[in-house]
């Protein structure tokens, strides 16, 4: 399972679209031969865990009827060529596991091969940051209380069973928490409203949680083991960031304001600032900023294959003109005409802001027109 069509499968990707995505919840039961429970099983699970370098007490959590444990209860100082630091200690995570505890082991998204699929595909399908955490529980024992996410969630049940409860509340749009942590928990309870439905999830189910969707689980019997993708687009603050970037170029912006007090002044001059701000964002160069900065947040690169390494292409410019390049990839091809010789392979390793398959797609079309000759 690598693709978000397998993901949702037999629901088409054109109805979560329509009905589901950032809508309303959906549970997709497993189908017979549960092919999604291939993504994680107690085994590799296990094999991870006994990874216990990789391991820090801000990836490997343990949390016990809602209280997250505190890491100096399950971890020891290690000592290693990079020096101190901070590891959960098997032995401990093990005994607290005994009595009840819950472990969620966090951004896995790169661990193994199937993690990674799944999830640099669900970056590219929503244009967005995907992470990845592994929960293993026990029945009867909730690890986290009532609560809704800063993300969209796909949850993923690998082993054993699970009740989730989804509350008729959501909150809108949510970026932040609105309180302190004292008084999270207390402020989740009295705002996710009347419980909407209860969904049992066993083994290869999918449930689809929309950003700021009211909800608890808890493992029914034995033990059970789910992942979790957490898929967060970019939303408008960042243009923000990137309007203040493009603004400081025109020096209106960078002249002073008139003091509120000198009639209409002030008020003229905002409105001709806030005029230009709405252009600025209406040009195609600044759709080219977003797309970029969305495009940074999908993980570039094919996974290793040593000993075989990458075979390079080289090209060197020739003096002739490409042809017109709209988009972020134009950045590239400009960068590239000045080089004495690049390799293609660089330049998409480089250029990662910009997507692979428009790089691509620009440079065929220069070599194309012999504006680069193959060395």
């Amino acid at each position: 399972m690598t693709t978000l069509d397998e993901l949702l499968h037999p629901i088409t990707r054109d109805r979560f679209d329509a009905d589901y995505n950032d809508r309303k919840p959906l549970h997709i039961p497993a189908e017979e031969g549960a092919a999604k429970r291939s993504l994680l099983d107690w085994a590799r699970f296990n094999a991870l865990l006994d990874q216990s370098s990789i391991w820090t007490a801000q990836s490997l959590k343990m949390v016990f009827n809602g209280e997250p444990i505190p890491p100096e209860q399950y971890c020891v100082e290690a000592r290693s060529q990079s020096g101190a630091t901070l590891r959960p200690s098997p032995a401990k995570v093990q005994t607290l596991l005994g009595m009840g505890a819950s472990v969620i082991a966090g951004d896995v998204q790169e661990l193994t091969p199937e993690l990674r699929a799944l999830s640099h595909q669900l970056a590219r399908d929503f244009a967005g940051l995907v992470g990845a955490n592994v929960y293993c529980s026990f029945g009867g024992v909730r690890a986290f209380d009532t609560h809704f996410d800063l993300h969209h969630v796909f949850a993923v049940q690998v082993e054993g069973e699970k009740t989730w409860r989804l509350y008729e509340n959501r909150a809108e749009a949510p970026v932040e928490f609105p309180v302190e942590d004292a008084e999270t928990r207390r402020w989740f309870a009295a705002t996710r409203g009347k419980l909407m439905t209860e969904v049992r999830m066993r083994p290869g189910d999918v449930l689809y949680l929309p950003r700021g969707w009211y909800h608890d689980a808890l493992a029914t019997e034995g033990a059970s083991l789910h992942v979790t993708f957490s898929v967060s687009p970019l939303y408008g603050r960042v243009l923000f960031r990137l309007l203040e970037s493009a603004a400081m170029q025109d020096p209106t912006f960078r002249q002073w304001l008139a003091p509120g007090r000198d009639g209409n002044r002030l008020g003229e001059q905002l409105t001709d600032l806030g005029r230009r701000l709405a252009n600025l964002s209406a040009l195609p160069a600044f759709r080219d900023e977003v797309l970029m900065a969305q495009e940074r947040l999908v993980p570039r690169g094919e996974p290793y294959a040593l000993p075989a390494r990458t075979t390079l292409s080289l090209y060197r410019p020739t003096g002739l003109t490409p042809p017109r390049v709209d988009g972020p990839a134009r950045v590239a091809v400009e960068w590239a005409l000045g080089q004495p010789q690049f390799a293609l392979e660089d330049v998409i390793a480089q250029f990662d802001f910009v997507s692979e398959p428009a790089l691509k797609e620009a440079f065929d079309a220069a070599i194309r027109s012999g504006a680069f000759k193959a060395l």
